[in-house]
């Protein structure tokens, strides 16, 4: 994640700690909440749980957003933080008793290397700048299946388009996308 990303997020942070800014709330909300939801899928978590989950987190954000310190983390990794946390007290509420002391989320993750991180971070940063040269009907679109994790099936009930146009929409921003990644010479394809 570039340092003026960081900044811009530690900024919006500030404004809902200070005075409950609802523009700077969405804007956190529309980046982070599809990421903290892959993010506790990718763990285990079923898709309305972790829904859900990330509802608790963001109130967190909204009610104690003044307990970020920029200075100790970034805000990605505050909000993460508060999601895993979330996540072990969800476990361990569970009356059923069928917790496995061994279930990785009980533990600690180690740390990601320095250069993955980089290299995602890089990763994401072009595809953010292929994603402006897609038409905003396309884009719009990739972001609810991709970011979002929207069905074909569900695009097409929330826009009101027909099914075979969004499918056809996804898969010419999907092409526009991969020759444009494949062009930049960073050696990024998407499959």
């Amino acid at each position: 994640m570039s340092d003026d990303l960081k900044d811009r997020f530690a900024r919006l942070a500030a404004a809902v700690a200070q005075g409950r800014d609802q523009a700077a709330f969405a804007e956190l909300f529309d980046h982070f909440a599809p990421r903290l939801k892959s993010y506790l899928q990718r763990l285990g978590m079923e898709p309305s749980q972790a829904e859900e989950l990330v509802q608790e987190v963001m109130i967190v954000l909204w009610h104690k957003a003044a307990l970020f310190d920029p200075a100790k983390s970034s805000l990605a990794t505050w909000l993460f933080r508060v999601a895993r946390n979330r996540r072990i007290d969800a476990l361990r509420r569970d009356r059923s008793g069928l917790i496995d002391p061994e279930d990785p989320a009980l533990h600690p993750a180690q740390p990601e290397a320095a250069d993955d991180i980089y290299d995602a971070e890089e990763r994401d940063e072009r595809v953010r700048r292929a994603m402006l040269d897609l038409p905003d009907e396309q884009a719009v679109l990739v972001r609810q299946a991709f970011f979002l994790g929207r069905s074909h099936s569900q695009i097409a009930e929330e826009t009101g388009l027909p099914l075979g146009t969004v499918k056809s929409r996804i898969r010419l921003a999907f092409s526009r996308l991969r020759r444009t990644l494949e062009s930049d010479g960073g050696g990024l394809t998407l499959h």
